[in-house]
């Protein structure tokens, strides 16, 4: 099966981390190299790399830290210091979950087989989602979705292709930095999907004319009540798709420790990021910017929660426990 890139974007190869720089797309498919947890760490900061990308991105860092240290006596300490490196990253993220399940594992010992085990697992589940969400898609449906959910929805795609069903894709541009036009819409065209590029304001009107039959999105954080996080702009469409009667799907993590959506840390990017594009200032100097980089969206207005429930693998160490976070 042909994956898009954006579906695992993280290579290991020797001592260095290849991240595919999504700042770059559509225009160029380009790695960067990483060699030391705190370059790896910057590429999360940096959103080079974002979403899924950076989940795998917090795992293969351990690995490299892990292959660069190899023979020698502790290496706890450090793995303490990587985690709370890659912690420190986005708010938003429950990278500390992560990075405690790394840490506990290393404890056990065979911490290298664990983290590999898991990512194995980790893409079968992905897979396996993506099978689940294309049986929720009729023929001829036309899905709009925002920002990027790393290479699933091509996948979910081509499931519907081999069911015989043809769909065709409505993507917002996911403004500012516009995840919607320069990934989604990139993956989907390269796939061999019909697809329509919007502005984020234009939702309700395509709505209103039975454009759109389905929203699927991601989500970056998954509340113990259902409430979601997700990039900002999704709160507003999935208002919009209740009101039309329109089912609203996400696709999500493991439940995080956030009882509620109100209880899940907002991220405040740089007001640069909106005021700038590309090195190009887009509004008068003078004037202030506001990037909240995700907004919660209610239990309420989402029909379905495509959960990827994630258990730790089965070692030659012994079981190893459920996981809920990622």
């Amino acid at each position: 099966m042909k994956f898009s890139p954006l579906f695992w974007p993280i290579k290991l190869r020797g001592n260095t981390l290849y991240i595919l720089d999504e700042t770059l797309l559509p225009q160029r498919l380009s790695y960067i190299k990483a060699r030391t947890y705190q370059e790896a760490a910057r590429a999360i900061k940096e959103m080079k790399t974002r979403a899924f990308g950076q989940v795998l991105l917090v795992f293969s860092t351990f690995l490299l830290v892990l292959k660069q240290t190899k023979g020698k006596n502790s290496v706890l300490p450090l793995l303490q210091k990587v985690a709370a490196a890659l912690n420190s990253t986005r708010p938003t993220l429950p990278f500390k979950f992560l990075t405690d399940m790394v840490l506990a594992w290393a404890r056990e010992g065979d911490v290298e087989k664990k983290i590999n085990g898991f990512l194995e697992l980790l893409k079968a589940r992905r897979i396996q989602r993506a099978v689940q969400v294309s049986k929720y898609i009729q023929d001829k449906e036309a899905i709009l979705t925002h920002c990027n959910i790393s290479g699933e929805l091509p996948l979910i795609g081509e499931f519907c292709r081999r069911q015989g069903k043809r769909i065709e894709f409505f993507v917002t541009e996911t403004r500012p930095y516009m995840q919607g036009s320069r990934l989604t819409a990139w993956e989907l065209k390269r796939a061999g999907f019909p697809v329509t590029l919007m502005t984020d304001g234009m939702v309700a009107s395509i709505m209103a004319q039975n454009k759109i039959t389905k929203v699927i999105v991601g989500a970056d954080q998954l509340a113990q009540n259902g409430d979601v996080a997700n990039k900002i702009g999704t709160y507003q469409i999935a208002l919009v798709a209740k009101h039309f009667k329109i089912p609203f799907y996400a696709l999500c993590p493991p439940q995080s420790k956030a009882k509620a959506g109100k209880d899940i840390k907002i991220e405040i990017r740089p007001d640069k990021e909106l005021l700038e594009y590309e090195g190009i200032r887009l509004a008068p100097y003078g004037v202030r910017g506001f990037y909240p980089a995700f907004d919660i969206t209610p239990k309420e207005l989402i029909a379905k929660h495509f959960i990827l429930n994630i258990f730790q693998p089965n070692t030659s160490s012994g079981r190893v426990g459920r996981t809920k976070g990622i």
